[in-house]
């Protein structure tokens, strides 16, 4: 796709989210707003998987380990044809299998995910599986930087390095807050590229809503023959929504319809900029 197709793609994904949100009464906003971007790319440009090969043992593998956003992978697996997308209006209702975090009672899911720190070890696994198997398919993780201090990040950190484990690219949704505070007042984990590093990956940083800086450092991976890689994307939380953008309130926030009617306004102005 264009890149004028993805950004108007990206904005109808935060209209979505939004919708969802509200339909809901429930939701990670910030962080899916924030993280929205990266999955448009990931699954609009880089991804081989699609409903028809996801049985397949050649597919890629995507698993979310920041797993409360659930809404903006919900809203792209909707989109390209996993589930219908009236599916998503059961959203966190009684007894539906849209519920707040990835499960693989929804088709498209990888792995039930949600409790932080769990994504990349996961994501090691089947990178580690592909490499026994000798088979072709990548392997990638969407972190956010709030879970980083979980220990079990960087053993599966270390043990990708070790296994050099060069189909594996982790993506870290680094918008700075997390539920209480900035994640520097609470855990402070910069800097974050000398860290990877420091583990034996190899690291680019990229602005995690530039459409074109994204797709360029997916397609040159692995960025090191021989080593994982990381992409650390500066990204904003609630991005797209001007009084929502780095507020903690709208960590879970649920706007109100009036809020919401301000929020599509300022989103459909961005779609005709994007549409130029």
């Amino acid at each position: 796709m264009k890149r004028s197709d993805l950004e108007i793609k990206s904005v109808e994904y935060r209209k979505k989210i939004l919708k969802y949100i509200l339909g809901a009464n429930a939701g990670h906003t910030g962080g899916s707003l924030s993280c929205i971007d990266i999955l448009n790319v990931l699954y609009n440009h880089v991804l081989n998987v699609s409903p028809q090969n996801f049985t397949s043992p050649t597919r890629d593998r995507y698993i979310q380990s920041k797993g409360h956003c659930v809404e903006a992978l919900f809203v792209v697996l909707a989109d390209k044809g996993f589930f219908p997308e009236e599916h998503l209006e059961t959203l966190c209702k009684y007894k539906s299998h849209y519920i707040g975090h990835p499960t693989r009672k929804v088709k498209g899911v990888e792995q039930n995910t949600g409790a932080l720190g769990h994504g990349l070890p996961i994501a090691v696994g089947n990178a580690i599986a592909a490499k026994l198997d000798k088979k072709d398919y990548k392997v990638y993780t969407l972190m956010g930087d709030g879970e980083l201090p979980e220990g079990s990040n960087w053993e599966a950190a270390l043990t990708a390095a070790h296994y050099k484990l060069d189909n594996l690219c982790a993506i870290v949704d680094k918008n700075t807050l997390q539920i209480t505070a900035p994640t520097a007042e609470v855990c402070n984990t910069d800097p974050l590229d000398e860290k990877w590093k420091a583990f034996g990956w190899a690291v680019k940083e990229v602005d995690g809503h530039d459409i074109e800086a994204l797709k360029a450092a997916f397609d040159s991976l692995p960025f090191e023959p021989g080593k994982p890689s990381v992409i650390i994307a500066h990204t904003v939380k609630g991005k797209g929504v001007s009084f929502m953008e780095n507020n903690l309130k709208w960590h879970h926030g649920v706007p109100s319809k009036e809020e919401y009617a301000l929020a599509i306004s300022e989103l459909d102005n961005s779609m005709q900029k994007a549409a130029v």
